[in-house]
């Protein structure tokens, strides 16, 4: 049987295992999250060798508490907890930092792409970037995990431990905040409307 994760599967075999004590399990674990840990720590911080730093430090956290782990959970949202403690507990000691490649969390571009087309969808990436680290953390982390991570409203309630109405309701405040400060530069941009939880 596998555990998904939206992006991410792990065997129960393979969580089993790791609970009891397997190196070999806990490696597995950790390649097969690592992608998608990092990927929300740098949403979280806002600078990719933070993020790096964080995200091991916190498979590390995770692994000295498998015993806490239920086998009949998923695994993200146990270990999203542990990461984002690490991550909030790190920007409220040093803040300030924001540099970091936007090429994480923007889609690659296609091989048909001409240069004008390049350099606008790297500006509108930027601007967007932008204007998700200026949100509030909480709105932040509510539109990393919804719009980058394509987690279900249930997901996401699941992993933050609030209800379905409060993810809808942070989701639409950070949605109206972003098209605020980005409908001078992106026109077309779709933002504001609500999707299929």
């Amino acid at each position: 049987m596998t555990v998904t994760d939206g992006t991410m599967e792990i065997s129960k075999e393979t969580l089993r295992a790791w609970k009891e004590g397997s190196v070999e399990a806990f490696e597995e674990v950790v390649r097969t999250a690592m992608k998608r840990a990092y990927a929300v720590a740098v949403g979280i911080l806002g600078n990719a060798e933070d993020a790096y730093d964080l995200s091991q430090e916190a498979f590390m956290a995770a692994h000295r508490a498998k015993a806490t782990f239920d086998l009949e959970r998923p695994f993200f949202p146990w270990f999203y907890r542990i990461l984002r403690n690490r991550c909030l507990n790190f920007l409220r000691k040093k803040a300030g930092r924001r540099e970091v490649s936007i090429d994480v969390l923007i889609e690659k571009p296609g091989r048909s792409e001409s240069p004008e087309k390049g350099v606008m969808r790297k500006e509108r990436a930027e601007a967007l970037w932008k204007a998700i680290q200026d949100l509030t953390p909480e709105h932040r982390e509510i539109v990393i995990l919804r719009s980058f991570q394509e987690l279900s409203y249930r997901e996401i309630a699941e992993t933050l431990g609030i209800s379905e109405g409060t993810v809808m309701s942070r989701l639409y405040y950070a949605r109206r905040s972003l098209y605020g400060k980005l409908k001078d530069i992106c026109d077309d941009l779709y933002i504001e409307g609500d999707d299929a939880p």
